[in-house]
């Protein structure tokens, strides 16, 4: 008989922290969290996934915590460990581990590491006296607004002019962690059927809306019944709008044809044809996407869901290179954005971006816009969203390009769908616990 192979013991928790802080280190370089992630070892990634997003969320007091303890400056992988350390361990109440222990095993990975081991002196006394002085070091960051807020000062200036109602309320969601949303195929199931699914396994959820179900706690998708054969996909509650948005009123007998414009990972080119599936609709669906290697994801999540779509390597905004000159019914443009509205699922977004990208993304939606709404029938509809609360890629864009196309009238619409706002007109029922991202709807129709 042979025996079973002994369990891989965990891996211990200093080679963890020391993981975290290079990718922490790699953000702050310009690195997404993602290829930062990438780079980590397989075994490894799931624990410094955690670890780093929990980092991210509490940098900003992190960063005042280790001004306080160090004014100058170290090297940047020392300070990525400090402020790793310090990230994890200020708030004892959501800490992962004891702040005695988290420190003690942060001043392990400096001892052990090449690029840290000069300074294990050093990053030991600071962390040291951070145990001793706690109390005091966090009041006195607490007049930090950075600290406070754990956001740059430009994104707190911006929140509080767009939304001087709703600023803060937006900030504390963001520092939350988002729910596991997916959204169940029309013609395979009902939220109802698959919460009964999940219960089947011990997974608690409800259903979220005409689609979706909400997770009470993350599952790996492999574990979730039917994801191989299409039953159900990983999609937050806000995105999952844009399909019913843009088909409502539409005549499901007629041959429609319709365009996602930025459609990368195909997420809403599959709720698309999951409606036209599901009404057994003659639809056909074109999905753009400039990036090649972005667009193999649409791809594979087609091939995974068994729908089908005209899927091309192209520049929305440039219709000379891939329009055959026949007219969309409907448009899906979901532009390229500063993502300032899923902070809650990728907490290095607001670390990564500068204020002036809000201007540089603005002038390329605008340049899409313009360059799809001629591509519009008469009478049709295009449906233009942001994963961004800020309004210069929202309510701003929408009004400037109603002020420069006097064929085009905005129809009733959500507008900001604010992570923290479930009061919004438009936004999803049952929503007391804001459980949906930062979106920005507006249903442009043409006139005939």
């Amino acid at each position: 008989m042979t025996a079973s192979p002994s369990p891989t013991p965990a891996p211990a928790l200093w080679v963890l922290l020391d993981a975290t802080a290079a990718a922490l280190q790699a953000v702050r370089a310009g690195q997404s969290g993602t290829a930062a992630l990438d780079t980590v070892d397989a075994s490894l990634r799931p624990g410094v996934r955690a670890l780093l997003f929990q980092a991210l969320r509490h940098l900003g007091r992190a960063q005042a915590l280790r001004r306080a303890l160090a004014p100058r400056q170290p090297p940047a992988r020392v300070d990525a460990l400090l402020c790793t350390a310090l990230a994890l361990a200020w708030n004892p109440e959501q800490a992962p581990y004891a702040p005695f222990t988290l420190v003690s095993q942060a001043v392990e990975a400096a001892k052990r590491s090449p690029a840290t081991r000069a300074q294990a002196g050093f990053v030991n006394a600071c962390l040291r006296r951070f145990l001793r002085e706690r109390d005091a070091l966090v009041a006195a960051t607490d007049r930090d607004e950075v600290a406070l807020w754990n956001h740059p000062a430009w994104w707190i200036a911006r929140l509080r002019r767009d939304h001087p109602w709703q600023w803060q309320q937006i900030l504390q969601a963001n520092n939350a962690q988002a729910p596991m949303a997916l959204r169940v195929s029309k013609s395979k199931s009902t939220p109802a059927q698959y919460c009964q699914a999940l219960a089947a396994i011990n997974m608690e959820a409800y259903p979220d809306g005409d689609s979706g179900v909400v997770l009470r706690r993350p599952l790996p998708v492999a574990q979730l019944p039917g994801f191989a054969d299409g039953v159900v996909s990983v999609q937050d509650a806000a995105a999952q709008m844009a399909a019913p948005l843009l088909l409502q009123g539409l005549d499901a007998r007629q041959p429609l044809r319709l365009l996602d414009a930025c459609a990368a990972p195909g997420g809403k080119t599959a709720h698309l044809l999951e409606w036209a599936q599901a009404l057994g609709a003659p639809w056909q669906v074109t999905a753009l996407e400039m990036d090649a290697s972005r667009a193999a994801r649409i791809h594979d999540t087609l091939r995974r869901l068994r729908l089908q779509a005209d899927v091309r390597v192209a520049d929305a905004g440039v219709p000379a290179d891939w329009w055959d000159g026949q007219l969309f019914d409907a448009i899906l443009l979901d532009a390229p954005c500063t993502a300032s509205g899923i902070v809650r699922r990728h907490p290095d977004v607001r670390w990564l971006r500068r204020e002036s990208d809000i201007a540089q993304l603005a002038v390329l939606q605008a340049r899409l816009l313009g360059a799809l709404w001629p591509l519009l029938k008469p009478g049709g509809r295009l449906l233009y969203c942001t994963c961004s609360v800020f309004r210069a890629e929202g309510q701003e864009q929408v009004q400037a390009f109603l002020a420069h196309n006097t064929d085009a009238r905005l129809a009733p619409s959500p507008g900001h769908l604010l992570p923290a706002n479930p009061d919004k007109a438009g936004a999803l029922g049952d929503n007391a616990a804001g459980e949906h991202d930062g979106f920005f709807y507006a249903l442009l129709h043409k006139a005939a």
